[in-house]
Order: structure tokens, then C-alpha cells, then sequence
């Protein structure tokens, strides 16, 4: 039986840790947090990740989770409406849009008799031959696995053992900042509001909104890269969005007090990872740590259906995990690069550089059916 460590309990990690366990595979996961990240965006179980949830018998629990969120409404300063965007019109009747944390808990939940999960742990070394790779842990002693699969996000620690280390520059050919940076809070119950749409106020290059369902707060903006960023420091990220927000009106002031005191706050730079090759040896990656799309991607989504690619082509090249790793990659990369074409559309319709832009897209919601009905042909068509 071929042994399997899958480095990250996320999305794609516990979705992976299923359907190899599944095939026969015995699989570790092992963790970097103590518990599973609660906080973080809605995101949508939508197109391909559909099949692979209905197979693990998830869409009943999926649905129940829902955030039931309508559309996105953008309001002035002083909080009246200026435009909205229905996001019922490009969402098909299976899809569904879960907050991210309810997601890993139901993939974890799943997969958690099947695997062994290491928590509050994290790879340090790896050091790979062509028969297995020999892991060296954090806490726990180090063990030999037949593979390993980084499925560690934006900042994977196994990429970086197994590939070299990031700049972050578009030179590296690794991760690519977007020129912005991203952050979720949660709010305390009744603070958020009532309603089933997100409310978002913008200023040039800066978005911030206040998400009812499942109540949070959410903040972007435009930004170079921050020298010195570091993703783990809550501490910096909290003086870096109290001072991109300064001056930002509407319930800005409001929500940088919960920045404040949160002790539950998700931040980083919106960023793509683009790597000529997913694998090496006997290692490969997953997801963020393959291939992030960047906020705006269908990043979840991507991930569950990378996982089953994954799981199956090992299946099917059992005791070649050269073959299986080629023809993983060959299938997901072709759902993977549309996405990351499409970051610079995304990132004008939610956070407009200019004044003028502002105003633009806010007249052009009017068109919004229309709109709706192209992309739900286009979904209809590329699925």
C-alpha cells in the first residue's frame, strides 16, 4: 500500500486525502494550524467541484450551509444605493456559495476516518529519491513517504523545499503580487446587519464591505507590494489596513474598530503562483501552491477538482507516479489558465481605480441581466 503525505488541511488537502484513501492509498495530513481556519471569504462550490461533492455525498450539508447571499449592492458614503450586481443570475441551481471555514469542516469531517491528520505541525525538510521522499517534521518524528503533495496554499512550504525559495517577483516565475492585498474579519452577531446582500462602499483603489451572511467584514485595496510583509504577523497587518482605510467613510471606521480587537483576522496579497511544472520526483502540488488564480478565481472550486484529477490519475498510474503527475497536471491546467487571465477584469469591477471608474461601473450594473445571462451561457458552455 502506497503511503501519502498531503501537506495542508485546507480545501484541496482534505478533498485529496478522500479519494486517494479511496483508492487504496494510506494517507497522513499534516497541518501548520492547531485548528481549522474559520475565517476567510464565502466561497462557491461551483462547475467542476459540483460532481466531486454530490460523489462524497457533501451537496445535502452544503446546502444547509449556504450563506444565501443575493447580490452585492454598492452604496455612497452616506450609505444610499448606487448600483447592484445579482449574483443568483450566474449561479446555477446546483451551486452553491458556503462560507470558506463551514467548507474545510465538511471536507475535513469527511475525510478525518479515513486519514491521519497532524495538527499544530509542519514539513521542515524534505529529501527525495527515486523511490520515496524521507520527511522531517516540526514536532512530530521523521517518517518516509512514497509521496508527498504540497497542498499548503500562496505561501506553501513545500513548494519552497521542493522547487527553491520565492522572490515574489514576476522574474521568479513563482508568486506574483497583483497589486493588491486582502482582508476578512468576523463580526460579532448583529453587527453585520440584516439582509441577504454584501454592501460595499468604494473610494479609488480601496473596496470595503460588510457581508451579512455569515457576518463579516471585508476589506481591499490597491497596493505596490509591501516590502518586509510578512503573511503571519496579525500585528502589521493590522496597522497596514488601519492606515490604507484612514479617511475612508461610510461604517470604514466602524469595522477598523473590530480590525482592532479582532483576534480572528485573514490577511495577505492577493497574488498568483505560476510554476512551469507542478512536480518533482515524488513530489507534487495542489491548489494555492500550484497554481493560486488570486482572489477572484474560483480558487475552492479549483481546488476539489484538482484533488479528484489528482487522486484518479495516481489510481490509474499506479506505481508511476511520473505518468499520474503528468497527466494531473496536463487535464487541470486547462481549467486553471482561463482563470488567471482574468484578474484585472475582476479587480476593476470591485475595486475601481479612479473616481470615474467608480461611477462606470455603477452605471453599468443597470446592465447586469444581460450581462448575467452571457455568463451563465459561457459556465453552461465551458463546464
Amino acid at each position: 500500500m502506497s503511503t501519502v503525505l498531503i501537506s495542508g488541511a485546507g480545501i484541496a488537502g482534505p478533498t485529496l486525502a478522500y479519494w486517494l484513501a479511496g483508492h487504496g492509498f494510506r494517507v497522513t495530513v499534516v497541518e501548520r494550524g492547531g485548528r481549522l481556519r474559520s475565517s476567510g471569504n464565502p466561497v462557491d462550490v461551483r462547475g467542476p467541484a459540483v460532481p466531486v461533492a454530490e460523489r462524497m455525498g457533501l451537496m445535502p450539508r452544503l446546502r444547509r450551509a449556504a450563506t444565501g447571499t443575493t447580490g452585492v449592492g454598492f452604496v455612497d458614503a452616506a450609505g444610499r444605493r448606487v448600483g447592484r450586481m445579482d449574483m443568483r443570475a450566474v449561479q446555477r441551481p446546483d451551486e452553491v456559495e458556503v462560507p470558506r471555514g463551514d467548507l474545510a469542516s465538511i471536507l475535513y469531517e469527511a475525510s478525518r476516518d479515513r486519514a491521519e491528520f497532524l495538527f499544530d505541525d509542519s514539513i521542515t525538510a524534505l529529501a527525495q529519491d527515486e523511490h520515496g521522499a524521507d520527511v522531517t517534521f516540526e514536532r512530530a518524528a521523521p517518517r518516509r513517504f512514497d509521496l508527498v503533495i504540497g497542498a499548503d496554499g500562496l505561501h506553501s512550504v513545500t513548494r519552497r523545499l521542493a522547487f527553491g525559495r520565492e522572490t515574489g517577483t514576476p522574474q521568479s516565475g513563482l508568486v506574483r503580487h497583483m497589486g493588491l492585498y486582502v482582508a476578512t474579519t468576523p463580526l460579532p452577531e448583529g453587527a453585520a446587519g440584516a439582509g441577504r446582500d454584501i454592501l460595499m462602499h468604494n473610494t479609488p483603489g480601496k473596496a470595503v464591505a460588510v457581508n451579512p451572511r455569515p457576518g463579516g467584514a471585508f476589506f481591499l485595496y490597491r497596493s505596490p507590494e509591501e516590502p518586509g510583509f510578512d503573511h503571519r504577523d496579525t500585528d502589521q497587518h493590522k496597522w497596514m489596513l488601519i492606515d490604507a482605510f484612514a479617511g475612508v467613510a461610510w461604517r470604514a471606521p466602524e469595522l477598523l474598530g473590530h480590525v482592532r480587537a479582532a483576534d480572528d483576522l485573514y490577511f495577505d496579497s492577493v497574488s498568483q503562483v505560476r510554476l512551469p511544472r507542478w512536480w518533482k520526483g515524488r513530489v507534487a502540488l495542489l491548489g494555492d501552491a500550484a497554481s493560486c488564480v488570486s482572489l477572484f478565481g474560483d480558487g475552492s472550486t479549483l481546488a476539489m477538482a484538482g484533488a479528484f484529477t489528482l487522486a484518479e490519475a495516481l489510481a490509474v498510474h499506479s506505481g508511476d507516479p511520473a505518468a499520474a503527475f503528468r497527466a494531473y497536471e496536463a487535464a487541470h491546467r486547462r481549467l486553471v489558465e482561463p482563470k488567471q487571465r482574468g484578474v484585472a477584469q475582476a479587480s476593476a469591477l470591485l475595486v475601481p481605480a479612479t473616481r470615474g471608474g467608480i461611477l462606470a461601473r455603477n452605471l453599468a450594473t443597470r446592465l447586469w441581466p444581460a450581462v448575467a445571462a452571457a455568463t451563465r451561457l459561457k459556465h453552461a458552455l465551458a463546464w
